[in-house]
């Protein structure tokens, strides 16, 4: 790191669990964050701005100004523009060190397990069950720890898949492909906008522990936040000797 590195990091260097080393590896790391919309805005933002030194930010859509509510990686003037690329931009404003890729797309199964291949950490921040078994396939199958969160209406989760321990679940040993689910969408069911900066922000965090090997993670447990009364569940979590995904992965 030269001096204005250690400058803009300073307050993280200063924490024991961190220092110089931890916070050399974030700028080592590289996150896959899948969606810029509500959740992927504050983990894009608490990332780059900790200095995870490369970021692939994935997202097919358009900014609307529905999205302008929560999705605070966004500004009105951008309103038609392409989310991956509008993130970029903000990102490059808040730190230009950070090396960011934007892709304008949707990452199908073959798409995401190159992707996914290449990078230190995942983050799933989409809302439909399809892509979210799509990126935990290609997690299990590269052995990259994946953060996942959700939030709808006034209610949020968070979860860490790590496949690098094959003792650990996977997201299809909660929620199997094969079992219907309620797929629920902002654009429908409404969303409480501070509640996904919540979750979203719990993401982060569980990314940067992952990638400095500090603290311990949310693997084995389902995070559930209720924002209405500002209630947290913690669940655990089990491998399912069933999984279609990960029965098989052991080292």
């Amino acid at each position: 790191m030269d001096d204005q590195q250690l400058l803009r990091y300073s307050r993280h260097i200063m924490l024991d669990e961190i220092g110089i080393e931890g916070q050399q590896k974030l700028l080592n790391a590289h996150a896959l964050i899948i969606g810029a919309g509500g959740l992927g805005s504050p983990v894009a933002l608490y990332l780059a701005s900790a200095g995870v030194g490369n970021i692939t930010l994935v997202d097919d859509d358009l900014i609307d100004l529905t999205n302008l509510q929560r999705q605070v990686l966004h500004t009105t003037a951008r309103v038609g523009q392409p989310k991956a690329l509008s993130g970029k931009q903000t990102l490059a404003e808040i730190n230009p060190e950070v090396n960011v890729v934007a892709l304008q797309e949707r990452a199908d199964e073959t798409r995401l397990q190159s992707l996914v291949a290449e990078a230190s950490v995942v983050l799933d921040c989409t809302d439909n069950f399809r892509t979210r078994h799509a990126i935990n396939r290609a997690c299990v199958q590269a052995r990259v720890p994946l953060v996942s969160g959700a939030a709808i209406r006034m209610d949020g989760q968070v979860a860490v898949f790590d496949p690098r321990n094959s003792e650990n679940p996977c997201y299809a040993c909660l929620f199997p492909a094969d079992q219907v689910f309620e797929e629920v969408q902002c654009s429908t069911m409404g969303v409480f906008a501070p509640l996904v900066g919540i979750i979203g922000t719990v993401q982060a965090a569980e990314a940067l522990k992952l990638v400095m090997g500090i603290g311990e993670s949310l693997a084995n447990r389902l995070l559930m936040l209720e924002a209405g009364s500002m209630e947290w569940t913690s669940v655990r979590t089990a491998k399912s000797p069933d999984c279609a995904v990960c029965a098989n992965t052991a080292r």
